[in-house]
């Protein structure tokens, strides 16, 4: 029996990724929705609606059409900065929207799937497992961390959130960049940049990420699971292996500090995740970033082919 999975967010860099991989299996009928007309990828074997998660009216004519089984919902608002000038956007997008999805869920005994963030956590404590405290400093995580308690409300042993970070990788005409994607494009201009030395995480590479979610869903994983890349290092860091990948000019990627440039929403600083629950229940086994980059490498010379 066929499960019928709906994937919001899908032309965003996890959702391309994420529709490629479930839609290649005979197991899965997937649909992809996003904001969009139309979808930004081709050649995947899906169907594509428009659907605005903010959008009652919408959210309720394609889960009494599709019937889903499976609700993945990549769909967020993820500039920090923006969700504390926009709070309300950020808000209805992050958490209301999760709520909507939720009880729509719980209507037709969906499993609900919702993607989550390490900035839900202050920093002062960081790698977090999955049982760490949360304590957001910033408004787009405390929105997000609204949206991981909606998602109980698709009711018991029918929702599971994943948490992730620094999500970097390439697909096809995506609405924003990522931290390696602005990092390669800003080297190659020969444009020098700042990066932080005080931020540290465990940047996740999109394809072991939709890799970690793809056996959550084949082994019906439910409750909160850490999918993150494993090494721990600060952004600067991060953008030199970058830099060196792709044999640019790493005396362009300048040290700096959160306290030295201005920002508008706080970021905590030392999060990143540990993935050991992940490791020994879903044999999830993520690549480093060296290996993440070589692999990118080879699609970016593929046309970013998403198989």
């Amino acid at each position: 029996m066929y499960q019928r999975i709906l994937v919001t967010g899908a032309n965003g860099l996890l959702g391309q990724a994420l529709v490629a991989r479930l839609s290649a299996s005979v197991m899965y009928d997937v649909l992809a929705t996003g904001n969009n007309p139309a979808p930004r990828f081709s050649g995947l074997s899906c169907g594509f609606v428009p659907m605005d998660i903010c959008d009652r009216e919408a959210v309720s004519r394609v889960f009494e059409d599709f019937a889903p089984s499976i609700v993945i919902n990549c769909a967020a608002m993820t500039d920090v900065d923006g969700c504390e000038e926009r709070r309300n956007a950020c808000w209805r997008i992050n958490a209301t929207s999760v709520e909507r999805l939720a009880r729509e869920c719980h209507a037709i005994g969906a499993w609900l799937i919702q993607l989550s963030t390490d900035f839900v956590f202050d920093g002062k404590a960081g790698p977090y497992t999955e049982e760490g405290r949360p304590n957001p400093v910033n408004y787009y995580g405390k929105a997000k961390l609204a949206g991981e308690n909606a998602a109980r409300q698709a009711g018991i042993g029918k929702w599971t959130v994943v948490r992730t970070n620094v999500v970097y990788g390439t697909g096809r005409s995506l609405p924003r960049s990522n931290f390696m994607t602005w990092v390669r494009r800003t080297l190659r201009s020969g444009t020098s940049i700042r990066v932080f030395t005080d931020q540290i995480r465990t940047p996740t590479y999109v394809h072991d990420l939709s890799d970690g979610i793809g056996r959550i869903v084949r082994h019906g994983k439910r409750g909160v699971y850490n999918l993150s890349g494993p090494e721990l290092l600060s952004m600067y860091d991060f953008a030199l292996q970058i830099a060196a990948a792709y044999r640019l000019d790493v005396s362009l990627v300048n040290p700096t500090t959160a306290s030295a440039m201005a920002q508008r929403a706080l970021r905590p600083r030392t999060t990143g995740l540990i993935i050991l629950k992940a490791a020994s229940e879903l044999d999830y086994s993520p690549r480093s970033i060296t290996q993440a980059l070589a692999h990118l490498k080879h699609r970016t010379a593929r046309d970013l082919c998403l198989n």
